[in-house]
C-alpha cells in the first residue's frame, strides 16, 4: 500500500511532516513509514575502524575493529593471539569491566583507546564443569546406542524362539536361560548409566524393552517345559498296602494312621506321585488290664485276654 501525502504522520511515535513526493508503505506489522530509497542505502558510510590496545599480563595487544562492535566481539578477536577462551575473558575500561554486550562507542571506546584484559576463573571453572557434564553426556548415550544394538540382536533370537515353540516345537531350556541371562547383563549395564534429559529417556525406554524380552522368556520357558511333559508316560505309583490290625512292636503298639496320595491335578504336567504316610506310637501299657479273679488256684491260672481292635 502506497500513498501520498502532505500531512503530518505518525512514524515511530513520532509525527513527521510529509511533501508531496515522499511516498510511504505499511510494513507486515502494519506500521506506516516512509520508503527507503536503495541506492541511500548503498551510499551508507558504513562506521569508522578504530585500533585499539588491549594489554594482557607485559603484552600490549593492537586490534582493528568497528566502533560500533561489542566488546563480546573484541573478545572473540582476543581469543587468537592471548589463547584465551571468549568466555573465560575480562575486559577492564576506565578501570571497570565491560559486559560482552556493551558497545564500544556507547562507553566512549576512540581510536587508540587502552584497555586491560584478564582472565576469569569463575568463568572458566563454570565452562570446565559444562565441558565434563556434557562429555558425561555424550558417553552415556553412545553407551546406551551399543546397548541398544545388542538388544536388538538379542531381540531377534527371542523372536525365533517363541516361533518355534508357538508351533508345538522344543527349544532346550539351556537356551532360554542363557538367553535371559544376557538381558540380565544389559539390564545391569543400564542401570550403572547416570543421564539426564533426552539421555535419561533414552536408558528408560532399553529399560522398559529387556524387561518385557525377560518376561516374553518366563513364559517361553513355562510353555516349552509343558510341551516336553506332554509326550511323556504317566507313571503312578501305587501306595503301599496296610494290614487291618494293629502290629506290635516291642512295647509300643503301631498303627497307620494316613496313607494319603497326592493326585496329579489335571492341568498339572508332573509326572511325580508323593506318597505320604503318618505313623501314631502309643505306650500298650497305657490301656488298662482286667483285674484278676479273687479266687487264686495253683492248677487253674487264668491268663488275662487282651481285646483286640479290627480296623
Amino acid at each position: 500500500m502506497r500513498t501520498k501525502s502532505t500531512e503530518p504522520a505518525l512514524v515511530n511515535g513520532r509525527s513527521t511532516a510529509t511533501g508531496g513526493d515522499k511516498e510511504w508503505e505499511v510494513r507486515p506489522g502494519g506500521m506506516l513509514v516512509q520508503k527507503r530509497d536503495p541506492n541511500e542505502e548503498q551510499n551508507r558510510v558504513p562506521p569508522p575502524t578504530i585500533r585499539v590496545r588491549v594489554k594482557y599480563g607485559s603484552v600490549y595487544h593492537e586490534i582493528c575493529i568497528s566502533s560500533q562492535a561489542t566488546f563480546g566481539e573484541l573478545k572473540k578477536m582476543l581469543s587468537g593471539p592471548t589463547g584465551l577462551h571468549h568466555e573465560d575473558q575480562k575486559l577492564m575500561y576506565k578501570d571497570k569491566e565491560r559486559s560482552s554486550k556493551t558497545f564500544l562507542d556507547v562507553v566512549g571506546v576512540k581510536d587508540r583507546s587502552k584497555m586491560v584484559l584478564v582472565e576469569d576463573p569463575i568463568s572458566q571453572e563454570k565452562r570446565y564443569i559444562e565441558m565434563r557434564k556434557n562429555a558425561k553426556m555424550e558417553k552415556a548415550a553412545k553407551s546406551i546406542s551399543e546397548i541398544s544394538l545388542e538388544v536388538d540382536r538379542l531381540a531377534g533370537q527371542v523372536s525365533a524362539h517363541e516361533s518355534v515353540i508357538s508351533k508345538g516345537g522344543k527349544v532346550p531350556e539351556k537356551t532360554l536361560l542363557t538367553l535371559i541371562e544376557l538381558l540380565m547383563n544389559q539390564l545391569l549395564k543400564l542401570d550403572e548409566i547416570t543421564a539426564e534429559g533426552d539421555v535419561k529417556l533414552q536408558r528408560k525406554m532399553q529399560v522398559k524393552r529387556v524387561q518385557k524380552y525377560v518376561e516374553t522368556l518366563d513364559v517361553l520357558k513355562i510353555k516349552n517345559s509343558a510341551a516336553g511333559g506332554a509326550g511323556s508316560t504317566n507313571q503312578h505309583i501305587q501306595p503301599p498296602s496296610f494290614p487291618n490290625s494293629k502290629r506290635s512292636i516291642g512295647n509300643f503298639s503301631a498303627v497307620p494312621v494316613a496313607a494319603k496320595q497326592q493326585q496329579p491335578s489335571r492341568n498339572s504336567t508332573s509326572t511325580d506321585v508323593v506318597v505320604t504316610t503318618q505313623w501314631e506310637t502309643f505306650d500298650s501299657t497305657s490301656t488298662p488290664l482286667p483285674a484278676p479273679p479273687s479266687n487264686n488256684s495253683d492248677t487253674h491260672k487264668i491268663h488275662p485276654k487282651f481285646s483286640w481292635d479290627l480296623l
